[in-house]
């Protein structure tokens, strides 16, 4: 058996093909609810690291310093193998979309504390000076100002967080890597495996270029 066969049998890809787009699916059901949740997530955290009370910022720091140091894999296997014995079972979904925001928003919280401390100084004393408040502050001139700066930043977040979605399948979640193992057991041929990380790079890849033309007209437009 030759390499071709081996690793890129044409016959076994197309008939196994629908069961990686399925599991394509669900894959991008998980990185889209983790995405969001996480920026939610993390947006709300640096606000508490930049502006709480020193209680609150220490404890959003420890929760930031915590799940930015804990692997994803080990904290995907206590979520949904551990919490059960302290009466909560969630189900493969929630259990890697949980883990995925818990990491993903502590990044996302750093991510949004660079941009927020960012902004020049004189912007928070002119919204003082023009007697805006806290809320109309943040929305209507800070964050807007922020958005741009960490757009990059979070859309690398973002892939990096499709990526782990991969992970999922240690909680027999049907996503596009555990379903590419199970085509692969049921044809005794790795070529699914290839087909999946193909599919990955399809969808994956676009995203990282436009990314890195993103970066680059920002740099052109910091340079002028």
């Amino acid at each position: 058996m030759d390499l071709l066969d081996t690793f890129f049998n044409v016959p076994i890809l197309i008939r196994t093909f629908p069961m990686l787009m399925s599991g394509l699916w669900i894959t991008i059901q998980i990185g889209a609810t983790s995405i969001i949740a996480g920026l939610v997530l993390g947006l709300f955290l640096s606000l508490i690291r930049l502006y709480a009370a020193k209680p609150l910022v220490f404890i959003a720091r420890i929760y930031i310093d915590i799940f930015r140091s804990i692997p994803l894999l080990v904290l995907l296997i206590v979520v949904y193998y551990a919490l059960p014995f302290v009466g909560i079972r969630l189900s493969p979904f929630f259990s890697a979309v949980v883990a995925l925001t818990l990491v993903s928003g502590a990044y996302t919280a750093e991510i949004f504390r660079a941009g927020i401390e960012a902004i020049p100084s004189g912007q928070f004393e002119a919204s003082r000076a023009l007697g805006l408040s806290y809320r109309h502050m943040m929305v209507d001139v800070v964050l807007p100002q922020a958005v741009k700066i960490v757009i990059p930043p979070l859309t690398n977040n973002c892939i990096n967080v499709m990526k782990d979605t991969a992970l999922a399948s240690v909680v027999a979640m049907p996503d596009l890597l555990k379903q590419a193992t199970q085509a692969q057991a049921l044809a005794a041929n790795p070529s699914p495996l290839i087909g999946a990380a193909l599919i990955y790079l399809a969808f994956l890849w676009p995203l990282v270029a436009l990314v890195s033309r993103f970066e680059r007209h920002m740099g052109q437009r910091g340079a002028r």
